[in-house]
């Protein structure tokens, strides 16, 4: 909602400084999201006086002026061609920052004469793109006058958020009100004369029985003849371009002002393009309408429309129809003044995906008592405007009265607000608030307002109170402390998240955030999309289901980013998929993908693209942060079918299934446009064991003075034996001695028998109370070799 200073001063009588009233915005509950001061750009450009304007002696297309300004007297050199003596101009000192050019300005010579300051084009104001000669001041404004005065553009524009629960603040009255509420002066009568109709009107309204008398309750309205819609005065102009509206013309405009003004959405019909009487009804199956914004909508039967006899003319409480929109050659017009039912005109909205500013108003409730004044306020103004004739005024339906009582007991201003306000006071708040206020035997009785329609129990009463005495009031409490330390604020899971963020970072991958929805089509790539998965209204025919995976939106990501020339790609996403819409269906993962070249070129050569075992790696790392028990995880051959089959693998600690990693599979890559290897994995971080309680701290790793021993081992094994198995084996040999187990060879071929191979370890003896002798030695090999001969069948390479 956005308003300037000057418009609220119709409604508000108030010294305070534009400062103080900014700052009172926010601390009763319309937060200020932004403020447009035009004034500041244009504080050095005032009114001047060319005393004198000679030819200047060195250049044939300069002149010498003698400028008298606020401040004093300057030589000034001008190239301009109107510059002239005795003209009033705009002087900008030395030192002014000229908006449309972006120069600062600083004393100098031209053409060996001194030069201290400027006189200004329109061009250099950033007004228009004029600059065949400096601004020419028509009239006799004085001397050191702002310029943004001059050209009415001192009128600072402020802008606020709206909670859904402050429709009242959605007019600039109702902003003036709570201020008026909370100390910044006073607020002016709101007085409307009634005007007189002189002919009655030859269109009438209609509510068609059943639905329609739901939707809408009540409707107003008023034929105009002989009007004339011609530009709006300046005044009207200015104001609607300074909140962001185009100017159209008076009639259009009055609406628009009304709306904003008053929260009093107003529509005008071109009475000569309606056929008979208008007549709020459903839609029929097929109708049809071309809006205001100049799209086609398809109705139904849930639709409130305002018909003639013969076609919708508007979709109600939303838009108005084109056909029937009023232009310049408008003559005679038809006004409407009603009130609809709020949730119907939002579901309506969504359905159609239209907005608009009446919808945005009828929605949240606007005051149904503005059927009475509008159509006056609106008249007033089409008439001084416009001219014409007013007919009687025309009403069908009956005016709901939605007001009630509502009682408040002073003390729970403190009970539920914790701060305690004299009864006296919250009466005086509650008053300027629009609020009837009787007392009646310790209670505070208060008649609501008609145009707060959220205001429905004591609650709501603390809460206005609250606020116009000021949020800034309430105390400052600490939370009671829960034994000797506060309790954490982060529950064990979010810290996990952090590591792995950490983590997967510190491997060099980038972390994304995506949609929580994708594509459909691109949803079946991973598993079966399931219908409750499906959104009903999407905000894109491309975003339309849940995402059952993460990997689809980072391969988009990639492909995005390849598209625009970048190469070696890594991203990783910890957030949720969507199985099923139970919320037990939404674990948490650690996404990532790894595309393009794992080892980039380089001189000493080596490149290779990324592969399985990079994903693993990824895996791995993470896993071991988290403290899973990474030695005794198992490998499964059985990732889900986005993976390359025979390139992917799952981690598995016994049944739970920790992590999938792998290449992509290649139709996967195909559908993103992909080119070249894709690594991905998916950790699913709820299923990660959390690390067993110890009843002392973890001791830290002793460092042994003694030396280790290295031993290399190569067993020959059947093809089917994976690496993980053996080491697993060799590594629980000895725990207190083996410190360390790794690969560094396999060999398949001559000299080995069919169906086996030869796969070679390392392993590291660290002993820690005595060097180990020739027989510890060999006494903790035979123990390794026959634990691997156990475990995998494995023997000794001769």
């Amino acid at each position: 909602m956005k308003f300037t200073l000057s418009w609220l001063k119709d409604h508000l009588e108030t010294e305070h400084s534009f400062e103080e009233i900014v700052a009172k915005l926010s601390l009763v509950g319309l937060e200020v999201e932004g403020v447009e001061d035009p004034t500041a750009a244009l504080a050095p450009f005032r009114v001047a006086y060319v005393r004198e304007a000679k030819q200047h002696p060195n250049a044939d297309r300069l002149r010498v002026c003698t400028v008298e300004h606020a401040d004093g007297v300057s030589q000034v050199v001008c190239g301009a061609p109107n510059a002239r003596t005795g003209m009033l101009g705009v002087f900008a000192p030395p030192g002014s920052h000229i908006p449309g050019t972006g120069l600062d300005l600083k004393p100098g010579k031209i053409r060996g004469v001194e030069s201290n300051g400027m006189l200004v084009s329109e061009r250099e104001m950033g007004l228009s793109d004029e600059h065949d000669g400096i601004i020419d001041l028509e009239g006799e404004p004085a001397i050191g006058t702002p310029l943004a005065e001059i050209l009415g553009l001192d009128d600072p524009v402020v802008e606020i958020a709206i909670t859904p629960n402050h429709a009242e603040a959605l007019g600039v009255r109702g902003i003036a009100r709570d201020l008026a509420a909370a100390g910044i002066g006073r607020l002016k009568p709101f007085e409307v004369e009634p005007v007189e109709g002189s002919f009655d009107s030859p269109i009438r309204w209609h509510i068609e029985p059943g639905e329609a008398e739901v939707y809408c309750p009540a409707v107003a309205g008023r034929y105009f003849r002989g009007v004339t819609n011609c530009e709006s005065p300046t005044w009207l102009k200015r104001r609607l371009e300074a909140i962001g509206l185009r100017p159209i013309s008076a009639l259009v405009d009055i609406t628009n002002y009304v709306t904003f003004d008053l929260n009093r959405p107003l529509h005008v019909f071109d009475a000569d393009k309606v056929k008979g009487d208008v007549t709020m009804r459903m839609a029929k199956a097929g109708e049809e309408i071309l809006a205001l914004d100049g799209k086609d909508y398809a109705l139904d039967a849930d639709t409130l429309v305002i018909a003639d006899e013969a076609v919708p003319e508007a979709i109600g409480g939303i838009m108005g129809g084109e056909e029937s929109g009023c232009t310049l050659e408008t003559k005679n017009v038809f006004l409407e003044v009603a009130y609809f039912d709020p949730i119907r005109v939002a579901r309506t909205g969504r359905r159609l995906a239209v907005t608009s500013d009446a919808r945005y108003r009828f929605e949240r409730g606007i005051d149904p008592e503005g059927l009475r004044w509008g159509i006056d306020v609106a008249t007033a103004l089409i008439l001084e405007i416009c001219g014409g004739e007013a007919s009687h005024p025309v009403l069908a339906g009956t005016i709901p009265a939605p007001q009630q009582r509502v009682e408040l007991r002073p003390d729970r201003v403190e009970a539920l607000g914790g701060v305690a306000v004299e009864p006296e006071r919250q009466v005086a708040i509650l008053s300027d608030l629009g609020f009837k206020v009787t007392e009646l035997e310790g209670r505070i009785s208060c008649l609501v307002p008609s145009w707060r329609p959220d205001v429905d129990g004591e609650a709501d009463l603390v809460e206005e109170v609250l606020r116009i005495e000021g949020y800034d009031s309430i105390p400052v409490t600490p939370l009671p402390r829960v034994g000797d330390l506060p309790a954490a604020v982060l529950t064990p899971q979010q810290r996990r998240r952090t590591q792995v963020r950490q983590t997967l970072a510190w491997r060099g991958l980038d972390e994304v955030i995506t949609f929580s929805f994708m594509d459909g089509r691109q949803a079946a790539l991973f598993g079966e999309v399931k219908e409750s998965l499906r959104l009903v209204n999407p905000i894109s025919s491309e975003l339309d289901v849940m995402r059952p995976s993460v990997l689809g939106n980072l391969a988009a990501a990639l492909q995005r980013n390849a598209d625009r020339g970048s190469s070696n790609l890594g991203f990783f996403e910890v957030g949720s998929i969507y199985l099923d819409d139970t919320p037990e269906g939404e674990p948490w993962l650690a996404s990532g993908l790894r595309h393009g070249l794992a080892v980039d070129r380089e001189w000493q050569g080596g490149s290779r693209p990324v592969d399985a075992f990079d994903a693993k790696a990824d895996v791995l790392a993470v896993l071991e942060v988290l403290g899973a028990p990474v030695d005794n995880l198992q490998t499964s051959l059985d990732a889900p079918t986005w993976y390359h089959p025979g390139q992917s693998g799952q981690l598995r600690l016994g049944p739970k299934v920790l992590a999938a990693f792998g290449s992509l599979h290649p139709k996967i890559a195909r559908a993103y446009g992909l080119k070249g290897k894709t690594a991905a994995f998916e950790i699913f971080l709820d299923v990660v064991p959390f690390p067993k309680a110890k009843g002392k701290a973890k001791p830290l790793p002793e460092i042994s003075s003694f030396q280790p021993v290295e031993r290399d081992l190569a067993f020959v094994v059947d093809q089917e034996v994976t690496a993980e198995n053996l080491l697993r084996a060799a590594r629980g040999a000895d725990r207190g001695l083996v410190s360390s187990v790794r690969l560094f060879d396999l060999y398949q071929g001559s000299g080995l028998p069919e169906g086996k191979k030869s796969l070679a370890i390392a392993v590291t003896l660290q002993p820690k109370a005595a060097t180990l002798t020739d027989a510890e030695i060999e006494a903790v090999t035979a123990k390794i070799v026959a634990a691997v001969g156990k475990a995998t069948g494995g023997v000794l390479r001769g």
